[in-house]
């Protein structure tokens, strides 16, 4: 494949990360894989990725605007969104950057192999309530998010700010969060509060939120903008949002330090992971031993609540040998985890199987 030239975008054909990429992955973190054993991951271990420096903010002095076209404007404090009917929900995230160190050309960027994705227990107010009562007015389009962290990115200086259509906003499931697994959040996830979108990637759950805009006009900020799937540079693309089917395993055995290669026992071992989908619940996974040449059905079950993960188990009498362990999800809508990479220019959205390599004795 041709590597596209211009604008910022930048590709390597090597192996080797750039000092860029590995200072970023200084910054983030993702989850261990064996942390998909969890159902809900600690806050410790859930993946982060933050585009600029964490906000350092004051709970007493930090305050939330809803305005633009809306009938009433308002202002909250922490403690007026704090004073409202809280709802907690099970919701699976992950990044849409996740995958992107497969790809070949690389787009340099935060180097994610499988590991940005966890599961958490959000708790906060219901978007929707918010927004009837500011009256959002008929001519309104879109609600722009802006959080409170501040870079540069594509040469331009801006907050980063996301747009959600009225009619997704308005969704029963969209809350505004202040707590994280029953405690508040930590900076790195948001303090005081940040949106969540169940079933979406996380570029779209800002963080730090400060204020909600509803428009006229569709936005076009830098964020807005970033995340779309382009074949190359001159394609204007389609918006990412929904998360694409995928599963994960817990890497059986012990690990060889540096590659991660797997040394399993031989006997039979009990193979688990996770699955989740934006686009409806997981109808199957299966499981391969050989590469992907002969698959079998893995057991499932639901995740906590509609926008949890499910757990996949799947027995497996191990002999002796050298395997390539791979599984697959496929979704209620028909959606299936792909065998393959699906280049595009941002390295966004590779939900491609995973393998693991696994030396039985």
């Amino acid at each position: 494949m041709a590597v596209p030239h211009g604008e910022s975008a930048r590709f390597s054909d090597s192996p080797l990360l750039t000092p860029e990429e590995l200072q970023l992955a200084a910054r983030n973190h993702s989850l261990p894989l064996e942390a998909l054993r969890y159902d809900v991951t600690p806050v410790g271990l859930h993946y982060v990725l933050n585009h600029f420096d964490i906000p350092h903010l004051d709970a007493r002095e930090w305050r939330l605007e809803i305005g633009g076209r809306v009938a009433r404007p308002f202002v909250l404090s922490l403690d007026d969104v704090m004073r409202r009917e809280a709802v907690t929900l099970s919701v699976v995230l992950e990044c849409a950057g996740n995958g992107r160190a497969l790809l070949s050309p690389r787009p340099i960027g935060m180097p994610w192999l499988f590991e940005a994705v966890s599961a958490a227990r959000w708790t906060g107010i219901r978007l929707r309530a918010l927004l009837e009562e500011a009256g959002v007015r008929d001519d309104a389009v879109e609600l722009v998010f802006s959080g409170a962290d501040r870079g540069v990115q594509a040469g331009v200086e801006h907050d980063y700010e996301r747009s959600l259509t009225v009619a997704e906003a308005l969704r029963d499931e969209m809350i505004l969060a202040y707590a994280m697994n029953g405690a508040p959040l930590l900076p790195q996830h948001g303090f005081p509060l940040r949106l969540v979108v169940p079933g979406w990637y996380g570029m779209a759950h800002v963080k730090w939120l400060t204020r909600i805009t509803a428009t006229d006009m569709p936005f076009e900020g830098v964020q807005q903008n970033h995340y779309r799937y382009r074949r190359s540079l001159e394609d204007r693309g389609v918006p990412v949002t929904r998360m694409r089917v995928r599963s994960l395993m817990v890497p059986p055995g012990i690990p060889d330090f540096l590659t991660r290669t797997r040394h399993v026992r031989a006997g039979r071992h009990m193979l688990e992971g996770r699955a989740w989908s934006g686009h409806g619940s997981i109808r199957s996974v299966e499981v391969s031993t050989d590469g992907g040449a002969n698959w079998e059905r893995a057991s499932v079950e639901s995740g906590e609540g509609a926008h949890g993960w499910s757990s996949w188990r799947h027995a497996w009498d191990a002999r002796p040998g050298t395997y390539e362990l791979v599984c697959r999800a496929a979704d209620a809508a028909g959606n299936v985890q792909p065998p393959d990479v699906d280049w595009n220019v941002r390295g966004i959205a590779n939900n491609c199987s995973q393998r693991v390599k696994a030396i039985v004795a």
